[in-house]
């Protein structure tokens, strides 16, 4: 008889009667047995429990308390891969996920019992303890496989009909309904797709590479280099993650999501235990054992009902049910492993496609980033289809180590922030000089491209936020505040503001474009757990700009828009992409005018495409509820991507604001074009600080010029210089300390002075100065 204990920390489990097996490394053996718990019988239980043996395994592992245990502790769980489990009346623990003193009510005796005797065969001269996974896996797993037969009963069923698949190329592949999965059709074009294909387009929609084809279609199959591939890999790689959390620590997981660069998984440990780097070499050892298991990504439809039954042990996967699945409505569910997950999806084929994954850090998160809530631990990955790509990926690690914003933020003493004012930026002198170059270059830009600068309130009464629709959709992100019985609140952003001017007189059709830009402080109410640096902030700056014109001038406005773009990025050494997003299921306004939309903008983005070779790619249905929009990303000199500019139609405030211009005695709406190229200055700051690292070139430098005399003697004329380049327009800072001149010329290199200017007798006598630079090239003698 086996009886085993999982343990209320939820660490491990024990042999509480002893047990042995004799073994090698992976021995499979089955364990027929009925599981008690409180009298109530899984009964008929049938367990595939996969042992890895480990030399040198502590038999008191159980004892040591989570956080305290060492990198080179052997910890080797039990693993249990429940193939079919009858449950009867099992009874779920309730947790409540808003009461900090939340803790999972597991029972500290689970007990066990091998009651089937073909199991006497095996040896039991030894004594082992192991782990057990928390009984809420064989729940789901019960669930999935009674669900499973009968959706694959209903497959089994359906008649054969013919499907025609388009391939890119316009080759068309016949295939089945319900039945031909992207992946055979992967097989059929070239087994090296079908090794490397990660998700596949059906229609422009993202769909699984395991999962059948219902209609005719259009396929595209796309691998780890697509930005959608990339996306689906990190997130089956949170899944992985999430697996391995839950059969080392019975963790209740919450949310799993892909980052731009990797995934994290948010947990609840019991008793509010938490993890640290300590704990990575065993995650990641049973991570790797969960790829070596080529797990397939299955999903299956589930009913609300079914999911919340399914999930009824976990109070966050409840409550993310109840609140996005309508009652009636149904969703999908991905199994891999031991683990089942609620999940849109899609995913991968199997975990043996990720060949390098790597925990990169861990923090703590608040339940649905909310103080009030429960205090959950987040564990960061990243993972390659190669194991060449994540040796890559770490040097370029290091490298954006070495260039983050807050550390060369605080070297070269540009910003730092304050606990009195949280997310709300200091800005240095010199970091001041870096921000107004910014928006001075916008500002002359501006001037040449025919926009008028304007000046708006900082704080509007509430009713102008309901008017534009924020005040119902984004309140709890602004900072509101009452003043005589009103309410009022901090703008978050400009264009309501603008409305209000561009109404404020009757305006006619000869005053159209009318480009209004505006550099307004605005304030957003981040989440404390959000902010970081100058990438997440509360109080910022846009080079925001709103054009109000007419449905003919769109294409017109566009193209200049994509054209300032592209000056810009051009100036900075900023490479972009493109992508047009289009109507999405839920929208405002008439069919025909988002159709005239976007076929101006597919012209626009075309024209360009012709003119500079630069591609760009449709997004269909991601558009916002107001209008059609161009995305723009940026690549910095480590290609990394990031969000600055947008371009966005907008056929919803005009209706809101009832803004009209008169045409020939008629009145017409016009349409607002929202368009920013830095975006927020304070993030496009950051972005361009780790893009130079640190070396600023010329123009925008804080540090343009230092003058350096050889000797106190000099110190007059090395004044003179330092004035005379003043006058002129730059930066300059004069060193008269009284360190040796080598060690005032090498901190002026360290400080990334662009010109390093030496004065002694002879530049003296000459008029003329020494000229040195910070990659220490020396250009000899300059006459002033």
């Amino acid at each position: 008889m086996i009886s085993l204990i999982w343990n209320k920390s939820g660490i491990a489990s024990q042999w509480k009667n002893s047990i042995t097996m004799q073994h090698k490394r992976s021995t499979s053996f089955l364990i027929h047995s009925s599981i008690e718990k409180k009298g109530n019988v899984i009964s008929k239980a049938k367990l595939s429990l996969r042992r890895e043996a480990k030399e040198g395994n502590n038999n008191n592992s159980n004892n040591n308390h989570l956080k305290k245990r060492k990198n080179n502790e052997n910890h080797s769980p039990l693993l249990i891969n429940p193939l079919s489990i009858q449950l009867d009346n099992h009874n779920q623990s309730s947790w409540n996920i808003n009461d900090s003193s939340f803790n999972p009510n597991h029972s500290n005796n689970n007990n066990i019992n091998n009651s089937n005797s073909n199991n006497n065969n095996h040896d039991h001269s030894n004594d082992e303890k192991g782990s057990l996974f928390p009984e809420f896996i064989a729940h789901r797993i019960a669930m999935w496989d009674k669900l499973k037969m009968e959706n694959e009963q209903k497959i089994k069923n359906l008649e054969d009909i013919p499907i025609k698949i388009t391939l890119p190329d316009g080759k068309i592949i016949n295939g089945i309904k319900s039945k031909t999965t992207p992946m055979e059709v992967a097989f059929g074009i070239a087994k090296g797709l079908a090794d490397n294909i990660v998700v596949a387009k059906v229609n422009g929609a993202l769909h699984d590479v395991l999962v059948p084809i219902e209609s005719d279609c259009t396929l595209e199959l796309l691998k780890f280099d697509s930005p959608e591939g990339e996306k689906v890999f990190w997130h089956s790689s949170s899944h992985v993650l999430g697996q391995a959390l839950e059969r080392l620590y019975g963790v209740q997981l919450c949310t799993g999501p892909a980052l731009e660069d990797g995934f994290y998984y948010d947990s609840l440990l019991e008793n509010g235990a938490t993890l640290s780097q300590d704990d990575f070499p065993t995650i990641t050892a049973t991570i790797n054992e969960i790829i070596n298991e080529k797990q397939s990504f299955e999903r299956l439809t589930l009913t609300k009902s079914e999911a919340l039954e399914m999930f009824k042990y976990n109070p966050f996967k409840s409550k993310i049910l109840k609140e996005k699945v309508a009652d009636g409505a149904t969703c999908t569910v991905y199994r891999s492993g031991t683990l089942c997950d609620p999940c849109r999806g899609p995913h991968i084929p199997n975990s043996s496609r990720i060949k390098g994954f790597m925990i990169t850090k861990n923090s703590s998160a608040y339940w649905q980033g909310k103080s009030e809530n429960q205090l959950l631990q987040r564990i960061y990955g990243i993972s390659f289809p190669k194991a060449d790509q994540l040796k890559e990926w770490k040097k370029m690690r290091e490298e954006s180590e070495k260039r983050d914003h807050r550390l060369l933020g605080k070297t070269q003493e540009l910003f730092f922030f304050h606990h009195l004012s949280p997310g709300s930026c200091f800005f240095l002198p010199h970091g001041t000089r870096i921000y107004n170059k910014l928006m001075d270059f916008i500002r002359a830009e501006y001037r040449a491209r025919g926009f008028s600068e304007v000046i708006t309130p900082n704080t509007f009464n509430s009713k102008l936020w309901e008017a534009s629709g924020h005040w119902q959709n984004y309140q709890e992100n602004m900072f509101s505040f009452k003043c005589e019985d009103d309410v009022f609140a901090l703008k978050p952003m400009n264009c309501p503001g603008h409305c209000l001017m561009f109404a404020h007189r009757p305006r006619s059709y000869r005053e159209l474009p009318i480009r209004m830009a505006d550099f307004g402080v605005l304030h957003r109410n981040e989440l404390s757990g959000s902010l970081s640096g100058l990438t997440r902030v509360r109080r910022f700056q846009q080079d925001d700009a709103h054009i109000f014109c007419a449905s003919s001038q769109i294409k017109d406005e566009i193209k200049s828009a994509l054209d300032f773009l592209e000056h810009v990025y051009g100036i900075f050494g900023f490479e972009f992409s493109l992508e047009l997003s289009t109507r999405p299921e839920k929208y405002l306004g008439e069919v025909q005018v988002w159709d005239r939309a976007e076929k101006a903008l597919s012209e626009v983005l075309d024209d360009m495409t012709e003119r500079t070779g630069k591609r760009w790619k449709l997004n269909p249905g991601d558009g916002a509820f107001y209008g059609p929009k161009i995305d723009i990303q940026i690549s910095d000199a480590m290609k990394r991507k990031f969000q600055c500019a947008t371009i966005q139609l907008d056929f919803q405030l005009p209706e809101r604001f009832n803004l009209l211009y008169n045409e020939e005695e008629q009145q017409k709406r016009p349409v607002i074009i929202h368009r920013a190229i830095l975006g927020s200055v304070e993030r496009f700051m950051a972005i361009l600080i780790e893009h130079v690292g640190g070396k600023w070139p010329l123009w925008i430098s804080p540090r343009q010029v230092v003058v350096i005399p050889i000797h106190e003697t000099y110190h007059q004329y090395a004044d003179q210089v330092r004035q005379q380049i003043h006058d002129s327009g730059f930066f300059v800072d004069l060193d008269i300390s009284d360190k040796m001149l080598k060690k005032k010329i090498a901190l002026a290199q360290e400080n990334q002075y662009n010109y390093i200017v030496v004065v002694g007798e002879q530049e003296a006598k000459t008029n003329s100065v020494n000229i040195r630079t910070r990659d220490h090239t020396d250009h000899k003698m300059k006459h002033v």
